[in-house]
């Protein structure tokens, strides 16, 4: 059962195994990320092994922001028309082989899929997520600087609008963490012509209330997926409602009942529970007719 609301604001972060490749090479059929650690907890063999049997073109580009260089996983649809781009916004754990899977099955859908590994050039030796371990990343990412994250996705926006497959219309989606970064890239690139956040939080000025300035900004419509035992983002949607209603903001959000935190991945691994399966099934329905509709 799905009931729709109209918003949300909290952070939460997401438990997210996390792994990833920092590799350059523009390679056909380029394999998924090794794994930074052996934990099961952080392994996703199984979103790793779908994506080495995939079809589709994928390579890691090197996109530049100033004197930054963001590691980004690129993977093209098999199509005959040109196509709208997707940058994906990895959870908090970084760049994960589910992060690049998810990519692969946006492509899947006949959509052009960036992630960008935001953590580029912030571990040891100038590497990524792949050179931090678990604690690491996420104080990582915990210290990003907002402008930096920012200028990151407006480069990588870039990049990817110029490619000479993409249709000129590109969108947002992000993850736990990411989920929040794609709200909050909302209220920055007026260019983007959605977001789709999933169980992330709004902009939110200092005291947690919504920042109804950074709200003001946006330009788009903002698509929510949200789990229905998630009470730290969901007791907090009422505020965020009435801010954006107050803006006049198109804000479209679903709560899929039963579903947890993270439901996007965990309804794919093969331990998963039928909530959280059927919310992820549910969702991918609801995104794939949204996406269709730009």
């Amino acid at each position: 059962m799905r009931s729709r609301l109209t918003l949300l604001t909290l952070v939460l972060l997401c438990s997210v195994p996390a792994c990833a490749q920092d590799n350059a090479n523009h390679n056909h059929n380029a394999p998924a990320a090794t794994p930074a650690e052996s934990d099961p907890m952080v392994s996703q063999d199984w979103a790793k092994q779908r994506l080495a049997k995939s079809p589709r073109h994928q390579e890691w580009v090197k996109v530049k922001n100033g004197a930054r260089e963001v590691n980004s996983f690129v993977v093209y649809p098999e199509v005959k028309n040109k196509a709208t781009a997707v940058i994906v916004i990895h959870e908090i754990f970084g760049m994960s082989d589910w992060v690049q899977s998810l990519t692969d099955q946006l492509a899947e859908a006949g959509y052009i899929a960036i992630a960008p590994d935001l953590l580029s050039g912030m571990g040891p030796n100038g590497g990524g997520t792949s050179s931090l371990d678990r604690n690491a990343v996420g104080q990582v990412i915990r210290d990003l600087p907002a402008d930096q994250i920012t200028a990151d996705l407006n480069a990588v926006f870039d990049y990817v609008s110029k490619l000479p497959a993409v249709n000129g219309k590109v969108v947002v989606t992000g993850y736990c963490w990411g989920g929040g970064q794609s709200f909050r890239y909302a209220t920055n690139n007026p260019n983007i012509k959605a977001a789709f956040v999933f169980y992330g939080p709004a902009p939110a000025s200092a005291d947690g209330a919504p920042d109804k300035a950074a709200l003001a900004k946006i330009k788009a419509p903002v698509y929510g997926f949200y789990a229905g035992n998630d009470a730290r983002i969901n007791a907090t949607l009422p505020k965020t409602i009435e801010a954006m209603n107050e803006l006049k903001k198109t804000f479209d959000p679903v709560t899929y009942e039963g579903a947890g935190h993270g439901f996007m991945r965990a309804g794919e691994a093969p331990d998963t529970n039928e909530a959280n399966k059927k919310a992820r099934d549910d969702a991918w329905a609801r995104w794939k007719k949204l996406l269709a509709a730009i």
